[in-house]
């Protein structure tokens, strides 16, 4: 849960940005000679002029797809985007990015909150800040004696506050920097029940959790948003205890490596690893999970979970491109060996658009099957940014 209301602030925020100005694009379309949404190069539709010069703010709605939350939803809120008065011709600075937001979904979940992503480079900063509020359905799965899987849906009423600021070392690709989290929940089943199932206690329904972390980040990526090589690994340490704030005593290591390869000019070969550690005693709903497109929010979780996946894209021409993935994990308990945990796989296909050429950016939708689930994705970028 904790985790997931960050991804999914940081990249639900991302893809509505993609969409209200695809969508901006088209009522420009009926004057193309004059319009800045047509690129240079082709005439195609493209934004990177308007990318290049942002101003004021944008209204947008965006779709939430996540299989977790009822498949169906929408978010709406202003964008406001503010250029970095330190552009330079040699290097492109991202823009300073603040929304404000409200969703709700097929289950009756609702969120509203705010996000802030900020760049100095003059001192070779970047950090990110958000924050929200909101009433969340989610469903946790476990294995009972004779009756096999049930499935435990909780209401979360969460005030979420997410922080980090990253520096860096010298002129490398090597970052350093710290990262807070909190947050403070009141949980209530959606089920009937005469005692609380036994992985929650009476201590997780109404609690918060404090966690300040360590980051170390490499990233040797050619392009945040849509890469065709190169590196990016991020590493951080988490703690919660008594000193930290925390009701709860634990503590997270978590590891995400991601490799692109450019086997041809139109085919990049990607892979991701991912692990998450945990230690110490932890609410139910703060244990990592498995995050794979086709394999729902908190579906599988345990206290050290592996990630495995790889997604090939071969562009058919310079706007349009097809992708394929698979990936496999293993979301492992105290209780139980690696070996005897359950495997978990998903495999999906879909498609890109280079909506803005200029910055590489790529904006599509993915279909995705696992062991018993079903979701479709609308893809801003990279399906793997969940750190940038």
């Amino acid at each position: 849960m904790v985790e997931y209301i960050i991804v999914f602030i940081k990249k639900k925020f991302f893809v509505a940005l993609v969409l209200v100005l695809f969508h901006t694009c088209l009522l420009a379309q009926d004057k193309p000679k004059k319009s800045i949404f047509r690129d240079s190069l082709d005439n195609k539709l493209d934004f990177s002029e308007f990318l290049l010069h942002p101003k004021g703010f944008i209204p947008f709605m965006q779709p939430i797809t996540e299989p977790a939350l009822g498949h169906i939803g929408i978010m709406v809120a202003p964008i406001f985007i503010k250029p970095s008065k330190y552009q330079t011709k040699e290097k492109y600075v991202p823009p300073n990015i603040t929304a404000f937001f409200g969703a709700y979904t097929a289950n009756k979940s609702w969120l509203f909150g705010a996000f802030r992503m900020g760049f100095v480079p003059q001192h070779g900063i970047k950090y990110t800040v958000a924050t929200g509020y909101g009433a969340v359905n989610l469903s946790y799965y476990r294995e009972l004696p004779v009756v096999g899987e049930k499935e435990f849906e909780f209401n979360f009423r969460s005030f979420p506050f997410f922080g980090s600021i990253l520096k860096q070392i010298g002129g490398s690709n090597f970052y350093v920097g710290l990262e807070y989290l909190f947050m403070n929940s009141d949980i209530s089943p959606n089920f009937d029940f005469e005692t609380l199932p036994e992985f929650v206690s009476d201590k997780d329904l109404k609690s918060n959790i404090s966690s300040p972390g360590i980051v170390l980040e490499f990233d040797k990526r050619d392009n945040i948003f849509t890469p065709d090589k190169g590196l990016f690994v991020n590493t951080s340490f988490h703690v919660n205890d008594n000193w930290t704030g925390s009701d709860f005593s634990f503590h997270n290591f978590e590891l995400i490596a991601l490799k692109y390869i450019q086997l041809r000019n139109n085919w990049i070969s990607g892979f991701r690893f991912q692990t998450d550690q945990q230690f110490g005693d932890a609410p139910f709903y703060a244990q990592p999970g498995i995050q794979l497109r086709g394999v729902p929010a908190a579906r599988y979780q345990g206290t050290s979970t592996y990630i495995l996946e790889t997604e090939q894209r071969y562009d058919v021409s310079l706007r349009w491109s097809g992708v394929a993935f698979g990936g496999m994990a293993k979301a492992v308990n105290d209780n139980q060996s690696f070996n005897e945990a359950d495997f978990i796989y998903n495999y999906g296909a879909g498609f890109r658009y280079l909506i803005a050429r200029k910055f590489k950016i790529r904006v599509g939708v993915d279909v995705a099957w696992s062991n018993n689930d079903f979701g479709y994705y609308i893809v801003f970028g990279s399906a793997w940014n969940q750190r940038n």
